[in-house]
C-alpha cells in the first residue's frame, strides 16, 4: 500500500530513513515509532488524496508542521503516515484595513511577521519556537505575549480544514464576533489534528506598538517573584509580557551564555504603549509594586539593544539548558493554575525539584498562571522525572488548574484527562467519533 501512495504522490512521498527519523520524534523525545512514510503536501488536493489513501488502507495520518511539539502529538504510537504541511507555506492575503491575514498552515510565525512589517502590523502569539501557524492552532498555542494579546483561540478568526471523509469545510468568518451557529472553529483549535487537517487560517493582527519598555526585577525568593507577578496582574497593569525565571534558570543561563546576572529569581516584564507618557505611568506603578514585594534590583531597558540583552535569557532558555546537560533526556512540564494559586504552585514546583533530587529549573508565563519546569535526567532518573510531572499535574488539578496551559495534551498528558474533565471527556470522545469514525486522524492523542 505504501508503494501505491508513492505512485500517487511521486516525490512528495518519502520513505528515506533520515526523513522518517525526523518525523518520528518531538522535542521531549516522547516514546513512539517512526512513520511508515512522510507525505509532503503542497495543496489541499494533496491532503485530500492522502486521506483518501488512508481510508482505503485503514492507516492513520498524523499532521506535522515544524516538529516543535512537546507532548507527543506528532509521534506515531502505531503504524501511520506523517503528513508534513511545511510546503503549504504561503501568505495568501494581507488585509491591513481589517487587521487580518490569511495563510496556509506551514507558514511560521517569524515568516508571517516579516511579511507584515511593511504594513505596521504583527501577529502576537509567541510560543518561543518558530512553530508553524497550523501547528500552533492545532495545539492552541500561547506564550510570552498571551497575557495581553491572548493565545490562538483569541487570534484565529476562521480556518479551513479537510475532514477524515475528505470534505473541505470552512469554520468561522473573518469577523471579531459572531452568534451564528455552533462555533466549530473553536472546537478545532486545540484539537491536536484529531478532528481534521487545517489547511488555511485567517488570523487577527495587531498594530506594532509605538513605544516598548522592558524591566528586569530581581527577588530574594521565588515566592516573592511570583507574588510580585500576581500583584502586577491584580492592579490591572496592561503588561505585554510577564515572565518568571527562578534562581536555577539564571545560574544555568549565566554558565551557558557567559552572562553575570544576579542568580536569584527574576521577573522580566515588557510594556507596550502608543505614547511615552502613558508608558511612563505604567512603569512607575510597576516599580512601586515590585519594590513593595521585596525586589532587590530593578533594571530598565528602553533601546532595542538593551531590551534584546534582557530578553536573551528568556528566548535562549531552552537550548541553553540543553547545552548544559549533555547526554541527558530533556522534559518540559506545562501546567496552569488560577492566579490566586500562583505563588503556592510555583513554590511547590520549585521545592519538588529539591525533594526528588532532580536537575532542573522553573520558568514561565506567570501573568496568566502558566509555568514550566525544565528537567534533565539520566536513564536512572527517568522514573523520578515521571513522578515529578505526575505530582505537579496532580497539584495543579487539585487547586483548580489544568494539566496543560499551552503545550496541549498529545499522548503524554492523556492519562490526566479524566481527572480534569470528568464526564465531559465522554462527550469529547463522541465528538471525535462523529468527525473521525475510523479513527484515522492522530489516534490515541488528545482525547
Amino acid at each position: 500500500m505504501i508503494e501505491q501512495l508513492q505512485g500517487q504522490m511521486g516525490e512528495r512521498c518519502s520513505v528515506n530513513p533520515y526523513i522518517l527519523a525526523a518525523h518520528g520524534r518531538d522535542e521531549n523525545a516522547t516514546p513512539g515509532q517512526l512513520p511508515l512514510a512522510v507525505v509532503f503536501a503542497e495543496t489541499v488536493a494533496d491532503v485530500q488524496a492522502t486521506l483518501a489513501w488512508a481510508r482505503a488502507a485503514q492507516t492513520p495520518v498524523i499532521a506535522f508542521g515544524a516538529g516543535t511539539s512537546f507532548e507527543g502529538h506528532i509521534v506515531p504510537q502505531a503504524p501511520a503516515i506523517s503528513l508534513d504541511l511545511s510546503r503549504m507555506n504561503h501568505v495568501l492575503r494581507i488585509t491591513p484595513e481589517d487587521f487580518t491575514v490569511t495563510v496556509e498552515p506551514g507558514v511560521t510565525r517569524h515568516q508571517l511577521n516579516a511579511a507584515l512589517r511593511h504594513v505596521g502590523l504583527f501577529f502576537p502569539v509567541d510560543p518561543g519556537a518558530d512553530a508553524t501557524l497550523g501547528g500552533m492552532a492545532a495545539t492552541n498555542a500561547s506564550g510570552t505575549t498571551t497575557v495581553r494579546y491572548g493565545g490562538m483561540h483569541q487570534n484565529v478568526l476562521a480556518l479551513e480544514a479537510v475532514l477524515a471523509n475528505g470534505d473541505l469545510v470552512q469554520l468561522g468568518r473573518a469577523v471579531r464576533k459572531s452568534s451564528s451557529g455552533y462555533d466549530l472553529r473553536d472546537l478545532f483549535i486545540g484539537s491536536g489534528g484529531t478532528l481534521g487537517i487545517i489547511t488555511q487560517l485567517t488570523l487577527r493582527l495587531h498594530p506594532i506598538p509605538d513605544v516598548t519598555h522592558t524591566v528586569r526585577a530581581v527577588f530574594p525568593t521565588v515566592a516573592a517573584a511570583a507574588e510580585a507577578a500576581y500583584q502586577v496582574m491584580a492592579q490591572a497593569l496592561p503588561v505585554a509580557r510577564l515572565e518568571l525565571l527562578d534562581d536555577r534558570s539564571i545560574a544555568t543561563l549565566n554558565r551557558g551564555l557567559g552572562r553575570n546576572d544576579p542568580e536569584q529569581p527574576t521577573l522580566l516584564m515588557e510594556f507596550h504603549s502608543s505614547t511615552p507618557a502613558a508608558l511612563a505611568a505604567e512603569v512607575t506603578l510597576m516599580a512601586d509594586i515590585v519594590n513593595g514585594c521585596g525586589a532587590v534590583q530593578v533594571a530598565q531597558a528602553q533601546t532595542k539593544d538593551e531590551q534584546a540583552r534582557l530578553w536573551e535569557i528568556r528566548h535562549k532558555a531552552y537550548w541553553t539548558f540543553v547545552s548544559q546537560y549533555p547526554g541527558c533526556r530533556y522534559t518540559i512540564t506545562d501546567v496552569a493554575v488560577p492566579l490566586a494559586q500562583l505563588v503556592d504552585a510555583v513554590q511547590f514546583a520549585h521545592d519538588l525539584l529539591d525533594e526528588l533530587g532532580l536537575k532542573g529549573c522553573l520558568l514561565g508565563h506567570v501573568g496568566d498562571g502558566n509555568f514550566h519546569t525544565f528537567l534533565a535526567t539520566s536513564p536512572a532518573e527517568a522514573e523520578q522525572a515521571h513522578v515529578y510531572a505526575t505530582r505537579l499535574v496532580t497539584y495543579a488539578l487539585g487547586v483548580g488548574g489544568t494539566a496543560s496551559g499551552e503545550h496541549g495534551i498529545g499522548v503524554v498528558k492523556r492519562p490526566f484527562l479524566a481527572a480534569e474533565h470528568g464526564l465531559s471527556l465522554t462527550w469529547m470522545r463522541q465528538i471525535k467519533d462523529l468527525f473521525d469514525p475510523q479513527h484515522l486522524l492522530n489516534p490515541g492523542k488528545d482525547v
